[in-house]
């Protein structure tokens, strides 16, 4: 498969080999998300954003596997290394009880779980952080974060998040979220969580805004805060978590006068901010990290899906000093994750791929914008982190069904939004050809 020339081709999708592993697969499976029969042969040829199922078909990825494959598929950078490690069992140790190497000393040996810390703490260190936990996914890294911000917070019993807000599927992470009802339906809850408006117009200021965070020119956030008038008392709050810019939640991108109000709020009132990169994290923006785009200076960071590992990053005097406080058998212990997670991270700063994300983002929402599709109302984005919004949900849906048909796999989120996810390294070949497909699926719903 050459990734120059190679473009995608659909037979019959789903295909009669790609629902015999579907049937299969959910024989035993439970219901989760599933969003179509695309079944991955991961021995055919796959380059970059093309992969090839298991009738032959050849598709184009613009997911990333939800951002979690951030260089697509068999990049040399990550394949060939990896080649040279030769894989070992067990590929997981007891990463908190344990330590691994291939002998040689630190800097000169393969990438493990420390070299990965030490990666990260380099590329957050204008954060000032010094302290890693590496843990198995996002959801725990977003466990992690709350525990060590409630340890931190000397008693502190109140938490605020925000609506639309997704951070997780686990029972600490659940009672954070604000997105689709299902997510929590008839799940117990932590106490004491708070949320506020998330921004929804990226252009609004103080005085235009429509989301509901600001009133009369003043945030609402700000007024449930105050230490004489609000009812949240602020020296209550252990922490205050945000995504950056919100995933689940329709991929949006707030204003610099939401973000600046943030900002101003938790140094006012001394409160932990956790910034969820989970999604927006490790150059998809066109910056390391989601927060860089805003004036936000997150306390926490938690990172996974292109990291290839969970990771809960901050300074050492959040982190608790009792040994026992916070642990996993396998969270510091994935050789071969923490290998991807190190080798994606010297990709992206080594081979220019945060200025790729925001030259080729920027085509992206020129050429979306400029072909004005029927029924689109919004096409916006940073970097690789882009969306495309429909005047209704069922237009979407349809959208999502018809692009997979002409070869192109994307995602829905949101009410009416569909995310657009290429890996970092994608070409200028890749994003027009993308915009053609995504545009042709468009037009057959019209």
């Amino acid at each position: 498969m050459d990734r120059d020339t190679v473009t995608p081709e659909v037979t019959e999708f789903p295909g009669e080999r790609a629902q015999e592993w579907v049937d299969y697969h959910h024989r035993s499976a439970a219901p989760s998300t599933y969003v179509y029969e695309f079944v991955w042969d991961r021995t055919a040829p796959a380059t970059g954003p093309f992969c090839t199922d298991v009738d032959g078909n050849v598709l184009m990825d613009f997911t990333s596997h939800v951002a979690a494959a951030p260089l697509g598929y068999n990049n040399p950078l990550i394949t060939e290394p990896m080649e040279e490690f030769g894989i070992v069992d067990p590929t997981k140790i007891a990463g908190q009880d344990f330590y691994v190497s291939d002998g040689k000393p630190p800097g000169e040996a393969t990438p493990g779980p420390a070299d990965l810390m030490d990666r990260l703490t380099d590329i957050t260190s204008h954060y000032d952080m010094d302290t890693v936990f590496l843990s198995n996914s996002g959801a725990e890294a977003v466990e992690n974060a709350i525990k060590i911000s409630y340890d931190d917070a000397d008693g502190a019993k109140y938490a605020i998040t925000f609506e639309g807000a997704f951070h997780g599927r686990t029972l600490g992470a659940l009672s954070l979220n604000r997105s689709k009802s299902v997510y929590r339906r008839d799940f117990p809850e932590m106490s004491g969580v708070h949320d506020a408006p998330f921004c929804d117009d990226r252009t609004c200021s103080a005085d235009t805004c429509s989301c509901g965070f600001f009133a009369d020119g003043e945030s609402r956030l700000r007024q449930k805060l105050d230490p004489k008038t609000g009812h949240i008392d602020p020296d209550e709050v252990a922490y205050l978590i945000m995504e950056p810019i919100q995933g689940e939640g329709g991929y949006r991108f707030p204003s610099e006068a939401f973000t600046d109000e943030i900002a101003d709020l938790v140094e006012e009132h001394d409160i932990t901010l956790i910034a969820d990169e989970i999604q927006s994290g490790l150059g998809r923006t066109g910056e390391m990290w989601g927060a860089d785009n805003y004036a936000i200076e997150p306390d926490v960071i938690t990172s996974a899906k292109g990291l290839r590992v969970g990771a809960t990053v901050s300074r050492s005097d959040v982190f608790p000093e009792e040994t026992g406080r916070i642990s996993s058998t396998w969270g510091a212990g994935d050789v071969v994750g923490a290998l991807q997670g190190s080798l994606t991270i010297d990709a992206i700063r080594e081979e220019g791929l945060m200025e790729n994300a925001s030259e080729r983002g920027r085509q992206f929402l020129e050429v979306m914008r400029d072909a004005d599709p029927e029924g689109v109302v919004d096409v916006r984005g940073k970097g690789l982190m882009l969306a495309v919004e429909f005047d209704t949900t069922d237009r979407r849906d349809e959208v999502v069904d018809r692009a997979v048909q002409h070869g192109l796999l994307t995602l829905a989120c949101g009410q009416k939004v569909i995310r657009i996810l290429p890996p970092l390294d994608v070409t200028e070949r890749e994003i027009e050809l993308g915009c053609e497909l995504l545009t042709a699926a468009i037009a057959d719903v019209a």
